[in-house]
């Protein structure tokens, strides 16, 4: 089998497909890429077994159809350290010994029976919806931050995607922070829920394109996700995810409104003179006013910032962790946020002052314990 190809084209595919491929593989035949030529296409699949990349790129040229697999680190390596040229590969069909073809010289590598390649889950028995590709991408990356990394609550490791008609909300917590974000215009004659895990949204987030089409299918083992020449499938979460809004406050009767870039880098500052362990920072809250404090006993240090803010409601005093503000405030995209309190022991709420249309976004954050 004899094929040509762009270097830069299929390293650009290898490079997304890779992301699959795990460090510490359960079977050598993982540590490659499975490459599949059929006609003028040439298919990439990748996988851990638990997260697959499948992705097609046109090849210039090929004497038959065929499969074979080809060790990834060497091939990337090898692509990597070239310029943009068309090169070829030619596959012995008893060996699968591999010899690649450049303007420079020849390289040599062993590759494997494609046939031993394991199977890949099909899509069958799937409910699918399908949504603007942008739309998933600031989804995932508004929550996939909050998601826990205790492999003893594996619901919280990944990101519940609730399905109801024309709605989709993404869930992330880790318990001390929480995410939901609603997307308000979906067609779809579809209610349900699963959990998708950490890995496969961070590759789906890096691999979607600016402009276009998602389809998500999903059954009872796995979600397949489309769009243009690739396909990303992984293997929910089996376990029962918390339910979230037990824990969102109904009655916040105190709301703060502030400059989110001001609160943000006040927040940065003052983190600075906080615990190293609590990374505790105490909001005084008044009317028009916000004072910023913190203090660490253990070394004498301490801070204190003020800043001007509109306020509705009883004063207060009110801990958290810095660390976890920031970073949420990091994530909104509004100027101004909204903070909604009830009390200096239950948790916050966060949204933006200015929603996107069509989607919405709540954070919650859990107090820290002001020490008397």
């Amino acid at each position: 089998m004899k094929f040509s190809i762009s270097s830069t084209q299929l390293l650009s595919q290898l490079q997304i497909a890779g992301g699959a491929i795990g460090s510490n593989p359960v079977l050598p035949i993982l540590e490659d890429f499975l490459f599949s030529i059929k006609g003028d296409k040439l298919t990439i699949t990748a996988t851990d077994l638990e997260t697959t990349i499948i992705t097609k790129v046109e090849v210039m040229s090929a004497d038959k159809d065929g499969v074979v697999a080809i060790p990834a680190r060497i091939l990337l390596d090898t692509l990597k350290a070239l310029p943009q040229q068309p090169i070829t590969f030619s596959i012995d069909e008893e060996t699968f010994a591999i010899e690649i073809k450049s303007a420079y010289g020849k390289y040599k590598l062993a590759g494997e029976n494609g046939q031993d390649y394991p199977k890949i889950p099909e899509s069958d028995d799937v409910d699918s919806i399908s949504l603007d590709t942008a739309v998933l991408a600031h989804g995932i990356s508004k929550s996939l931050f909050a998601t826990s990394n205790d492999e003893l609550r594996p619901a919280m490791t990944g990101v519940y995607f609730q399905v109801d008609f024309g709605k989709l909300i993404l869930v992330a917590t880790d318990a001390h922070k929480l995410v939901k974000y609603t997307f308000n215009n979906l067609n779809s004659e579809v209610s349900t829920s699963f959990i998708v895990p950490k890995k496969a949204l961070t590759l789906l987030k890096n691999a979607l394109p600016g402009e276009g089409t998602a389809k998500i299918s999903f059954n009872k083992a796995n979600a397949f996700f489309a769009f243009d020449d690739m396909q990303i499938i992984c293997r929910l979460i089996d376990a029962r995810y918390p339910d979230y809004n037990a824990v969102i406050p109904v009655d916040n009767p105190n709301e703060l409104v502030a400059t989110r870039a001001d609160l943000q880098n006040s927040l940065k500052r003052i983190a600075i003179y906080a615990n190293k362990t609590t990374n505790q920072v105490v909001l005084n809250i008044q009317d028009g006013s916000l004072t910023v404090s913190a203090e660490d006993l253990d070394f004498s240090n301490a801070a204190t910032e003020q800043l001007t803010c509109t306020y509705n409601g009883d004063p207060m005093t009110i801990g958290f962790n810095a660390k976890f503000l920031v970073e949420m405030l990091g994530v909104l995209d509004s100027e101004e946020i909204k903070i909604h309190l009830s009390s200096p022991t239950r948790a916050g709420i966060l949204v933006p002052v200015e929603e996107m249309e069509n989607r919405e976004i709540l954070m919650l954050v859990m107090p820290v314990m002001l020490s008397n």
